[in-house]
């Protein structure tokens, strides 16, 4: 259970799907109810399918480039510390960064499930990073279950969010979201100052 918790807070964490309810809504505003659920669950199933992918087999990659995991600790650590500073930024209830020629291309897509609500927005470099970061040769199989239980877990709980987010955005309003969004970067940046602490001890301590 504690395993499961620490995984579930450390990638709901730098996942924030808060976050990425402004845009969802955006990209959907045309949509059917029906139709915005439906994008809101393909779009969940995908990124649970990422980050599963990533932990499981994210070793072995990172094997075959010949890069450590202290050094995609440490690199991983940076991203996610950027990211926590821009939800602290007093823009940060405005959502997750998207670019304009992003957004103009997602306008005229009829599914926006994996590009780019899944990937980048739920399941971005820094959510990947912290997938890879929790494997270790010592997890045994049942560790491994739990850890990706907790990812379907942050699914099921980022597919709440998202089918709720217009009640949800009315609810909390601007204020509301800054304070989280603020609230959450600062769980993000101090997330992001342990994976680099922990990278450099792998490195030069161990």
């Amino acid at each position: 259970m504690e395993m499961m918790l620490a995984t579930f807070s450390a990638l709901f964490s730098v996942v924030n799907p808060f976050g990425a309810m402004p845009v969802f809504l955006t990209l959907t505003q045309d949509d059917t109810p029906s139709n915005r659920n439906q994008q809101a669950l393909r779009a969940c199933i995908y990124m649970a399918l990422i980050l599963a992918v990533f932990f499981l087999a994210g070793q072995y990659v990172l094997n075959f480039f010949g890069i450590r995991l202290h050094d995609i600790r440490i690199a991983g650590g940076l991203m996610i510390m950027k990211a926590g500073f821009e939800l602290l930024s007093s823009k940060a209830h405005r959502g997750k960064k998207v670019s304009k020629g992003v957004m103009k291309e997602s306008m005229q897509k009829e599914d926006i499930s994996f590009a780019p609500l899944a990937m980048p927005m739920l399941s971005g470099p820094g959510a990947i990073a912290v997938s890879i970061s929790l494997y270790s040769d010592a997890l045994q199989v049942t560790d491994l279950g739990l850890v990706v239980t907790a990812i379907v877990a942050l699914a099921v709980v980022a597919y709440l969010i998202l089918i709720f987010s217009h009640q949800l955005l009315q609810f909390m309003g601007k204020a509301g979201l800054s304070a989280l969004s603020r609230i959450m970067g600062f769980i993000v940046l101090s997330i992001g100052v342990n994976f680099i602490v922990t990278g450099i001890q792998g490195l030069f301590f161990v």
